[in-house]
């Protein structure tokens, strides 16, 4: 059953907060209350459908005792019956929590792994690839960080991805990607195996998430460097911060050295506001490993074999013979079916 009692609560809140936007009030509670108005809104309507649907099948019991009106009364019945399951599941999954961070903008880092000058190819291919996601979602994407190799491939790459509901379908996508195909450097025509490792962190409110003392970082300035390492520029608009408590160390080597700064800080501050995050989870480190979003940067989550045309996510066994696709950015089918195994798994542990 579900529990009225709260299903009571969130529509009374949501009427309050109803009220207070029609009320008019400044702009900061204006913005709190919209968020929260709009995160309660999807829920508030699964409830309304639900109980116009309850609400259906009384009006059509009653109806069964006029001769009249009982074949009609009969398929409202059937038709409800059928509907109703559907729409429960629906709310279920509405009303669990939420994870506090899935509405925010993601930093993707995308680094190679095994597999030499091949890996590093592939890694650009997996960089293209979420570029062209984010577009096919109206979202934006910005390059942070970005360190290129001779041919072509990627050392590392650092973007900021922004727009609704980002980091909430993203956040699966942190593992290691494996890749099976020809390289463009292998003469033999030998299919080869290598890897790239992607981490995608939410990204730090930065006031009220991650607070850095001017004391715990070291700020220096370089020269920005292009393919092979050779100089882009003249001037020393890099930026490298050194976290030093922890030794994290973040770059950015766009044009301007103020953007540097702010990009660096903004990755740091994702790379904190992460740890921070993993640790508050560790208490519930058995329930994460059945769960699709662990974010593990060390699990092999897919393989991308491309002789056969075919991507293989190995955490919930879905294998899709649709490569071309992926690597122009498809990712709907993926996302949607690792967002319901994990909405699954988590029901399942809710009951």
């Amino acid at each position: 059953m579900l529990p009225e009692d709260r299903l009571a609560r969130i529509t009374q809140r949501f009427d309050f907060l109803e009220a207070q936007l029609h009320a008019g009030a400044d702009p900061a509670t204006i913005a709190r209350i919209s968020r929260e108005y709009a995160d309660l809104k999807p829920v508030v309507e699964r409830i309304a459908r639900w109980r116009a649907a309850q609400d259906g099948i009384a009006e059509a019991r009653a109806m069964l005792d006029d001769p009249e009106l009982r074949e009609l009364a009969e398929e409202e019945l059937a038709r409800l019956r059928d509907e109703v399951p559907g729409l429960e599941q629906d709310l279920r999954i509405a009303l669990l929590p939420r994870d506090a961070a899935d509405a925010r903008p993601a930093i993707i880092e995308i680094r190679p792994g095994t597999g030499g000058d091949e890996a590093a190819l592939f890694a650009a291919d997996l960089l293209a690839m979420y570029r062209r996601h984010a577009e096919s979602q109206g979202w934006t994407f910005q390059m942070l960080d970005l360190t290129e190799t001779e041919l072509g491939g990627v050392k590392e790459a650092v973007a900021r991805i922004a727009g609704e509901g980002v980091f909430a379908r993203l956040k699966y996508e942190s593992g290691v990607h494996r890749v099976q195909r020809v390289p463009e450097t292998e003469s033999g025509g030998r299919i080869h195996t290598s890897a790239a490792t992607v981490a995608v962190l939410p990204e730090a409110a930065e006031d009220a998430d991650i607070d850095i003392p001017a004391g715990d970082i070291r700020i220096d300035t370089m020269r920005a460097s292009g393919a092979g390492g050779q100089h882009v520029n003249t001037t020393d608009s890099a930026v490298r911060i050194t976290h030093l408590p922890t030794g994290i160390v973040v770059t950015s080597s766009e044009k301007s050295q103020h953007q540097n700064r702010a990009n660096a800080m903004a990755v740091l501050r994702a790379r904190l506001y992460d740890m921070q995050r993993q640790k508050a989870d560790a208490e519930r480190a058995a329930d994460r490993k059945s769960q699709v979003g662990s974010g593990d940067r060390s699990e092999r989550i897919r393989t991308y074999n491309f002789p056969q045309g075919r991507m293989t996510d190995h955490r919930i066994n879905l294998t899709i013979y649709a490569l071309d696709r992926v690597m122009a950015g498809d990712l709907t089918e993926i996302i949607d079916a690792l967002t319901a195994h994990d909405q699954a798994a988590r029901l399942a542990a809710d009951t």
